[in-house]
């Protein structure tokens, strides 16, 4: 029997999909497991992964098979494969598999040094290892080629469609209207949080979270929580979607946001639709989409006055403390604004302006204005421009996140994205299914979740980024939603 060069595809697809999910189980295993004596070999490890999986997918038949593919598409989801693929083609057939390599092995080096350096506050331990990851993502964009900026082609990676001009144009707009709004709140006088010093067991953190999670829908058979320098969500999703957290045993809200934000992302990855694991259609649509999930669960569901009627008295059957402290007094902890140094623990408000900074320092990278060696400096005098706070120590400043050390420059943007993208959405759910409202109002978020599975998580990659979230809301994301939903909750 004949087999049509898009069952080629299909199928190759399948046997690379399988590769990639152990590749992923690795990178998971490095963050949370892997002794430090073994990093060397997993760098090769990684390195024979990539190189496999590049070599398998740029082979000269792939290229035929894909043209002749486009006399045999005929559904909407074979199409966006086929999109898909030849796009991930051309790309891919651009890196010589020795590029490939160097840059997977390059990676896992540079996480163990960062986390070195992180620990120690000596951005010089990490220097060495980021400068050759900028060099050969830098390469890696010239051979794919942009029309205005190489950072662009950098863009391409996580968010199809976004550009160095779009983002730079939708970033200021965002700045330009969030920064009245981050004044006001942030005059605003801090509440009284004396109620809320604790100690908080870890023990009881984690079975709190885990009990949160699974009442908003993770699904635990398919999926775990681990601790980790930096939280992430990662795993052979929709199989084993793996989530992190890291915990104070002072704040019980550090672990718990950012359980509520990897949960949104495991939420997504877990409504992918099996029947395409292997195809396109069965990966996430972009990262502004993914982080559109995180941020909605972590902020417009976790920080909502119904979210908080419904958990405070649970929380307080863990941390008996919290039998003191009354609604009103929790919500007000958990809006609280004030600048700070760390992004992630950041409140809704601020947070992008923490994306803004990063962008920035991309720009520069890229565009030959920033050396590596000065990025202590100029993160320093640009936060403190930013914030209005300065700098003590390369852990709260430059070294606080993992994703240089990873080399996915072009990804902090999407974080920004992801707040329009999450407002968007919520404001498009609710108008169409009036019920939520109320649901949630009660910590029901059972048709949240509904809403999201058929419009964005079910939908996979069968539309471009944009024009998914156009289809889901019936209009383009603005930022409007944003600054709407910012100034209600926080004005």
């Amino acid at each position: 029997m004949t087999i049509s060069s898009y069952d080629r595809l299909v199928q190759l697809g399948k046997e690379t999909r399988l590769v990639a999910d152990a590749q992923a189980l690795l990178g998971w295993d490095q963050e949370v497991l892997l002794p430090r004596s073994g990093v060397s070999y997993r760098a090769e490890q990684m390195a024979w992964f990539s190189g496999w999986l590049h070599s398998k997918f740029t082979s000269e038949e792939v290229g035929e098979w894909i043209s002749a593919a486009d006399a045999e598409v005929t559904s909407p989801e074979q199409k966006a494969n086929l999109r898909e693929w030849r796009h991930d083609f051309d790309r891919e057939t651009e890196l010589p598999e020795a590029l490939v390599r160097e840059f997977a092995e390059t990676q896992v080096h540079a996480k163990s040094s960062w986390a070195e350096a992180r620990a120690k506050n000596d951005f010089s331990l990490f220097a060495p290892s980021l400068t050759r990851l900028i060099e050969i993502c830098r390469e890696q964009a010239e051979r794919w080629g942009y029309e205005e900026h190489l950072y662009d082609a950098l863009i391409d990676k996580f968010e199809r469609g976004g550009t160095t001009n779009v983002l730079t144009a939708t970033l200021g707009s965002l700045r330009r209207d969030l920064i009245p709004v981050v004044e006001a709140a942030v005059a605003k006088p801090l509440p009284d949080t004396s109620k809320l010093e604790a100690y908080y067991p870890i023990a009881a953190q984690e079975a709190f979270n885990r009990e949160v999670a699974e009442s908003i829908g993770f699904d635990f058979s398919a999926g775990r929580i681990d601790t980790a320098v930096h939280p992430f969500c990662s795993g052979m999703a929709p199989y084993d979607t793996r989530l992190t957290t890291r915990y104070d045993k002072a704040d019980f809200c550090s672990s718990l946001f950012g359980v509520l934000h990897e949960t949104g992302h495991g939420l997504y990855e877990q409504g992918l639709r099996k029947e395409f694991r292997g195809q396109p259609v069965g990966n996430s649509a972009s990262l502004g989409v993914h982080e559109s999930q995180s941020r909605l669960w972590e902020n417009h569901v976790g920080r909502s006055r119904g979210f908080w009627n419904k958990w405070l008295p649970v929380a307080a059957g863990y941390f008996p403390n919290l039998k003191s402290v009354t609604l009103d007094e929790m919500v007000t902890h958990v809006n609280r604004v004030e600048l700070s140094h760390i992004r992630v623990e950041s409140d809704e408000v601020t947070y992008d302006l923490h994306v803004l900074l990063r962008f920035e320092m991309e720009k520069a990278l890229f565009s030959g204005d920033l050396k590596v060696d000065d990025i202590p400096g100029e993160w320093n005098s640009r936060f403190e421009s930013y914030f209005r706070l300065p700098v003590k120590k390369d852990s709260e400043g430059c070294l606080q996140d993992i994703h240089w050390s990873m080399g996915i420059f072009g990804y902090f943007p999407t974080y920004s994205l992801g707040n329009i993208n999450a407002a968007h959405l919520a404001v498009a759910a609710v108008r169409q299914e009036p019920g939520l409202t109320h649901a949630m109002d009660n910590g029901d978020y059972s048709g949240l979740l509904a809403w999201m599975r058929t419009h964005i998580h079910e939908k996979g990659s069968l539309y471009l980024p944009s024009d998914l979230i156009t289809e889901a809301a019936g209009a383009p994301a603005d930022t409007a939603a944003l600054i709407d939903h910012l100034k209600l909750r926080y004005l």
